[in-house]
């Protein structure tokens, strides 16, 4: 079986793996399938109670002595629809269309990140390419903090060479990458009846994104723009904060947020907030074209007592957000950032961050911050999902020989890049010592967005440049 042919084995699995629901925390389905689909071929297979799969590939014949290799991928992906979009997302398919070269769903994020990587391992392991034995390991819920990987137990896995496929630019070998955690912040608030005009705030049209490889790139966060522009109208008007809600993942920079509001001065409120949302509008315009702000009014609810509706919004205004730091002597790569992914007020404000650094003490500072933030408030931090950075290694036989099959394929030497965005490389170096990896993967367009979509052709050239590795190595 050639290369090109088995491409196409790798489009057809493809396809039926976005017919499996497999949002992070909903990946026992699509587990139990790529489980039975080795099995079916003969193949040993370890499922762990956190849905992991261990698939092991004897060697192609000639390949007997060669080292192991571990082909890795994770089996979640981060589930975003347009308002519109009838799916649901713990129990529907994808609806799959293809536009000239680009393969996406339709009013939904593709899964391209991360089933690709998924779809080419079950490939490898339905043909009769060479290659050297093979460990491939399909983790859960890497979107929500690493946690498959966090859980694995890898003491069985023998080889120290690993191939990752989630990346998302073709051409580039990543080779180390930031460390990242999640905190969670509580503020218990007070609600009662309130009195006066009702109106619900948005912020919108935003262009959102990953929070790793997209914050260094000016997108603006509707979370905290929305929250910032609410606390500097409490001088200007008075009005009672009730609800907020915006963002659905912690590693996706929200493109939408909403607040309602409970006013007794509702022509000087519309007047402040138009004004106050003009500014706004005109300052990130250049980066967000689409950016709109909507005002309409709203029934009337309880909402927070005006001590609690300043207490919430300073802070979250006074909180940081963002790119906070560059590398040094690299004005294009961001060192340290955080993201504020979901936020909601109900009975109690509710925050989720991810912070993210290559400088682990960096990382550590912001957490930290963060949670002195929130308990001087009066609310409490949970901290989840610490993965640690992924650190370059100076001398890599994998590296050269990725690079060298890249180099004859292309006639141009790859990018070697260390990216802000957490990879499970960093997991697995933790847990493997003398772990040689380095992550690669095809052009995958506005990932984490209902926009996302797959290149074919670049999917089809990082296919062969995984298989002539593999028979290299």
């Amino acid at each position: 079986m050639s290369a090109n042919h088995s491409f196409r084995a790798v489009l057809d699995i493809f396809e039926k793996l976005c017919a499996i629901p497999h949002g992070s925390g909903n990946t026992r389905a699509i587990s139990d399938f790529c489980a039975d689909f080795a099995r079916s071929r003969g193949l040993a297979v370890s499922q762990d109670g956190a849905d992991n799969l261990i698939i092991r590939l004897p060697a192609a014949p000639g390949y007997e002595d060669h080292p192991t290799v571990i082909l890795q991928g994770h089996l979640d992906m981060v589930s975003e629809k347009e308002a519109d979009s009838p799916i649901d997302f713990s129990r529907d398919g994808l609806t799959l269309r293809r536009e000239g070269d680009f393969l996406f769903a339709e009013k939904t994020t593709l899964g391209g990140d991360d089933g690709i990587a998924v779809a080419m391992g079950l490939a490898l392991a339905d043909s009769d390419l060479p290659h050297p034995p093979m460990e491939i390991v399909l983790t859960s819920d890497e979107e929500i903090g690493m946690l498959g990987a966090a859980a694995m137990d890898m003491s069985s896995l023998t080889g120290r060479i690993l191939l990752n496929i989630d990346s998302e630019e073709e051409g580039v070998l990543t080779v180390a990458c930031a460390g990242g955690e999640r905190v969670d912040l509580r503020l218990p608030l007070s609600r009662s009846a309130a009195e006066g005009s009702a109106f619900t705030v948005t912020l919108g049209g935003l262009q959102g994104g990953h929070s790793g490889t997209e914050i260094g790139n000016g997108r603006e966060n509707a979370c905290a723009r929305l929250a910032q522009l609410l606390h500097n109208l409490l001088d200007k008007t008075d009005f009672r904060l009730s609800r907020l809600a915006g963002g659905s993942k912690d590693n996706a920079i929200p493109r939408e947020c909403t607040a309602r509001i409970i006013t007794m001065e509702p022509e000087a409120f519309l007047a402040a907030v138009r004004r106050a949302g003009d500014d706004l509008l005109s300052l990130i315009r250049a980066r967000e074209p689409e950016a709109f702000m909507h005002i309409t009014p709203a029934s009337a609810e309880d909402a927070l007592s005006p001590e609690d509706t300043r207490r919430a919004l300073s802070l979250l205004s006074g909180l940081p957000c963002g790119v906070q730091r560059m590398v040094p002597g690299l004005a294009d790569q961001v060192q340290t950032s955080l993201n504020l992914g979901i936020l909601s007020l109900t009975e109690e404000l509710r925050a989720s961050y991810l912070v993210r650094s290559s400088v682990n003490g960096e990382r550590d500072a912001l957490t930290a911050l963060l949670s002195d933030a929130v308990r001087a408030a009066g609310g409490t931090a949970a901290t989840s999902g610490r993965y640690p950075a992924w650190e370059y290694r100076p001398e890599s036989h994998l590296r050269e020989v990725l690079s060298g099959v890249w180099q004859e394929m292309t006639g141009s030497a790859p990018a070697v890049l260390s990216i802000h965005a957490g990879l499970e490389c960093g997991v697995f170096s933790g847990k493997l010592p003398g772990l040689d990896c380095v992550s690669f993967g095809p052009d995958i367009h506005d990932i984490h967005t209902t926009r996302e979509r797959l290149s074919l052709s670049s999917a089809e050239r990082c296919w062969k440049l995984l298989c002539e590795t593999l028979a290299r190595l």
